[in-house]
């Protein structure tokens, strides 16, 4: 008779501890996350017994190689007719069990470097569902500024939106990198690759970040402490994009009733889409919004707001036009100054 693989009983008590103990572990992993890890180890090992013959006396790490995990991820699209976006699911669930097992045992890690180089399923990109500036108004009304919660809230739904920051650049913002005092008001958020820009503050966000300070934060005169955070059983702890969509999704029931407008399953990235649409609405310059954004190139901004053709004509006009406004205004200094100023160009001084 055959003996078990020895790798096949490493196997059984690895997946046994990883969804048993590892998995619940994880921060925000809820009963629904664990079931979808589950599910998606149970129908590769479906597969692998199915199509591949597998039986627990020839199971071992070569089973995981890069050929039969292709092979899956197409048995899944034809056998299972699940689309992209879950064989991306059942892709990232299958790697965070190898690199469990390549983190306890070396022998698997070939299996969990394979795993990385089998290529996500391209999906179709999901379009932000919009939010007027109606139903921002409407949002605005529900949270209790009386409250220290509702305070902090409508802070937060305010500088989110006023800003169009990314959700991560507005929860690791700290106190030191904003600037309410002077001329001129502004946050400094650090964006994608660590890079730094500047954001301008209205007088709004300057009026409600003042007053969330002196009444709401434990920590108010220290530049290193966050701007936004949660108290969890007495302390203070950094406030997750999770808790914010939470508490977001709470006030969308409630502004519902006012508005019909308000979309129930809001998200915070919901606040920067639609701010960015606004200021399109309202004539902005295109490469003004590209740069509050953060974005690289001002193509990424156009498809990132669904631009038409129409718009996008509408949108590089405000650009043509200003170019021709700066022109005119030179023309008007030609006769004033020199060629250098004329062109826009630094007068060099003249050699020894």
């Amino acid at each position: 008779m055959k003996k078990i693989n020895p790798q096949a009983l490493l196997i059984a008590k690895y997946l046994n501890e990883w969804l048993e103990y590892h998995v619940p572990s994880i921060k925000a992993c809820s009963p629904h996350t664990k079931r979808n890890y589950e599910t998606s180890v149970a129908l590769y090992v479906m597969f692998l017994r199915s199509v591949k013959q597998i039986s627990p006396k020839t199971l071992s790490a070569q089973c995981f190689s890069l050929e039969n995990m292709n092979e899956w991820i197409l048995w899944l699209k034809e056998h299972r007719s699940c689309s992209p976006a879950t064989c991306n699911v059942r892709l990232s669930a299958l790697r965070a069990f190898l690199k469990y097992m390549a983190d306890k045992d070396i022998a698997f890690m070939t299996s969990y470097l394979q795993a990385e180089t089998v290529p996500n399923q391209k999906t179709p990109k999901r379009k932000v569902v919009g939010l007027s500036k109606m139903a921002v108004n409407a949002l605005f009304t529900v949270p209790n500024q009386r409250t220290i919660r509702g305070l902090r809230d409508y802070t937060l739904m305010l500088t989110l939106y006023s800003t169009a920051v990314r959700i991560n650049e507005l929860l690791s913002l700290k106190i030191g990198n904003i600037f309410t005092d002077g001329p001129k008001p502004r946050i400094i958020v650090i964006g994608k690759g660590r890079k730094k820009r500047p954001i301008p503050l209205l007088a709004k966000p300057v009026q409600y970040i003042k007053q969330y300070l002196a009444e709401c934060h434990p920590n108010p005169n220290n530049p290193d402490a966050l701007l936004f955070y949660s108290k969890s059983r007495g302390i203070y702890v950094p406030m997750s994009a999770e808790n914010v969509n939470k508490l977001l999704k709470r006030y969308a029931a409630i502004a519902k009733k006012i508005c019909k407008e308000v979309p129930l399953n809001l998200h915070a990235h919901q606040f920067r889409h639609a701010k960015a649409s606004h200021w399109l609405e309202n004539g902005m310059n295109i490469a003004q919004i590209s740069y509050l954004l953060g974005h690289e190139c001002i193509q990424t901004t156009m498809v990132y707001l669904d631009i038409t053709t129409e718009q996008e004509s509408k949108a590089l006009e405000t650009l043509e036009n200003e170019d021709q406004r700066k022109l005119q205004k030179r023309w008007k200094m030609a006769n004033k100054g020199g060629l250098e100023e004329f062109l826009g160009l630094p007068l060099i001084g003249a050699a020894d």
